[in-house]
């Protein structure tokens, strides 16, 4: 199935109280399984915290899917195409230590966005990389054939 066809829902969750580091861990797990497969990982894992989180993510984006094609049926017709963590803000605290000193405690947390989609290979900048990877390098050989004074013939 070509992507400009595929079904395609996306989910986003921000400022959740978990490092990206603990995120990733889970989501890693996830990217590239089927979608029922998923949400069981999510929730049998040992990271509590994140797999809670992922999973209602999870529920999210497949609902989001439902609304686009009202003929889905199962979790199972899905895959997590795309599962990104990234860094969200950080809190700033300070506990106190001896001799007046204060250490800096970084309370950090994540932004967990989801990609599903009925085609297994789907990927969404995949088709605009190769583009552009093609356009650079037939500039290139352009480029040096001017500076060196020879012809091209592509």
């Amino acid at each position: 199935m070509a992507n400009d066809t595929a079904l395609v829902a996306t989910a986003k969750a921000r400022s959740l109280r978990v490092t990206p580091q603990k995120a990733r861990r889970v989501v890693n797990m996830i990217r590239g399984q089927r979608l029922d497969q998923a949400l069981n990982i999510c929730k049998f894992s040992t990271q509590v915290a994140v797999s809670e989180d992922l999973y209602s993510l999870l529920n999210s984006a497949f609902a989001n899917a439902k609304q686009k094609n009202p003929n889905l049926r199962e979790a199972s017709e899905l895959w997590v195409a795309e599962a990104l963590v990234d860094e969200g803000f950080t809190m700033k605290r300070y506990r106190p230590r001896a001799q007046g000193r204060g250490y800096q405690i970084l309370k950090r947390s994540s932004q967990i966005s989801v990609v599903i989609s009925d085609d297994k290979n789907y990927r969404s900048n995949s088709s605009k990389k190769k583009a552009g990877a093609k356009s650079v390098a037939s500039n290139d050989s352009v480029d040096s054939a001017a500076v060196t004074g020879e012809e091209v013939s592509e």
